[in-house]
């Protein structure tokens, strides 16, 4: 059955509306469920330089299994989001699917058919990945080319979202940390800090009735499996929007024979390089920011950047016609959080 052209119109103009970015996830995983048909899926966030899951979203077949889930995913370099060369990759598509591990091990018990994967990539990082599940028929290349055609829209509206949230102001009050947790190799939770529950019931809210669930904690520790597997490079952290403009830095780390995971409030040179990607900020531009982060003013950033400083003021306006802010002290207190 071909996709139904008006469906790209409204995901397009459901992604050009913006607003929360999970209730804007949950609306483009309907519009998708209707055009192109599936029975379960993963969206995640991640982080935009690290690559790394930081805000999941999904329908799966057995969730107590979840961490199982991750690892395998993480450890399975077919259709990885960071590893793909173009928008899209089909699990079928590329032949046997029992090279993958994460289906061999994990998804055929539950008759899963075909995965269709989409990654959300552009010059300033990738913003997430979209797992769509079916355990009826393989997606076809038509389906395949809709998918492609959304990952730019969807892209940017992502990247949006996430650079809306440097509009609020975090609490003045210092969050006490880190925080830890600490996880086995097969990702089982072995202990935690006292405040770590609470925290993880913020950053993904559970269902009614339902234990806290340390997806994020999942995440950067399968990274830094997939690290020593040799199967990806990224770095093993990720950032994420906790809420009002609050961000918090998620790090794994070999502890013996176990890993932990730490989680505390983002630095201020963290803060800084998401805020210049989420805005869409060039080189030039992010460099310009970090120099008047640390202090400097139009004279001494022009003699650091080489530049005159009619150009840095320039690069100053721009900064703020793609940030809608208006003075020094206001970018720099919603960058910093401060």
């Amino acid at each position: 059955m071909p996709v139904p052209t008006e469906a790209v119109g409204r995901i397009e103009r459901r992604c050009a509306a913006g607003g929360d970015l999970a209730e804007l996830r949950r609306d483009l995983v309907e519009e998708l469920r209707r055009s192109v048909g599936f029975e379960f899926y993963a969206f995640l966030m991640t982080d935009p330089r690290s690559a790394v899951g930081a805000a999941p979203m999904a329908e799966i077949p057995s969730v107590p299994d979840l961490p199982r889930l991750i690892r395998l995913k993480y450890l399975t370099p077919v259709n990885r989001w960071t590893a793909l060369t173009t928008p899209v990759g089909l699990l079928r598509q590329g032949g046997d699917p029992a090279r993958s591990l994460v289906w061999r091990e994990w998804m055929a018990p539950f008759g899963i058919a075909d995965v269709a994967s989409v990654v959300f990539r552009d010059r300033y990082g990738c913003w997430g990945f979209l797992d769509l599940w079916r355990t009826g028929k393989a997606f076809t290349a038509a389906e395949a080319g809709f998918l492609a055609r959304l990952a730019g829209p969807m892209t940017t509206a992502m990247r949006s979202g996430l650079a809306e949230t440097f509009r609020q102001r975090p609490p003045v009050a210092e969050r006490t940390g880190p925080i830890v947790l600490m996880l086995s190799a097969e990702l089982d939770l072995l202990g935690q800090t006292p405040q770590t529950s609470a925290l993880l019931r913020t950053l993904v809210p559970p269902s009614p009735g339902r234990a806290v669930i340390p997806a994020g904690a999942y995440n950067v520790a399968a990274q830094l499996l997939a690290n020593e597997a040799e199967v990806d490079t990224h770095p093993p952290y990720a950032r994420v929007h906790l809420s009002e403009g609050e961000w918090l830095t998620l790090r794994a780390d070999r502890l013996g024979d176990d890993i932990a995971v730490s989680i505390e409030r983002s630095s201020p040179a963290e803060r800084l390089d998401l805020f210049s990607r989420a805005f869409g900020l060039s080189a030039r531009e992010a460099e310009l920011l970090r120099r008047l982060a640390a202090g400097a003013d139009t004279r001494e950033v022009a003699q650091l950047l080489f530049l005159s400083e009619h150009t840095v003021q320039d690069h100053l306006k721009s900064i703020f016609a793609k940030t809608g802010l208006r003075t020094r002290p206001s970018l720099l207190s919603h960058a910093l959080g401060s």
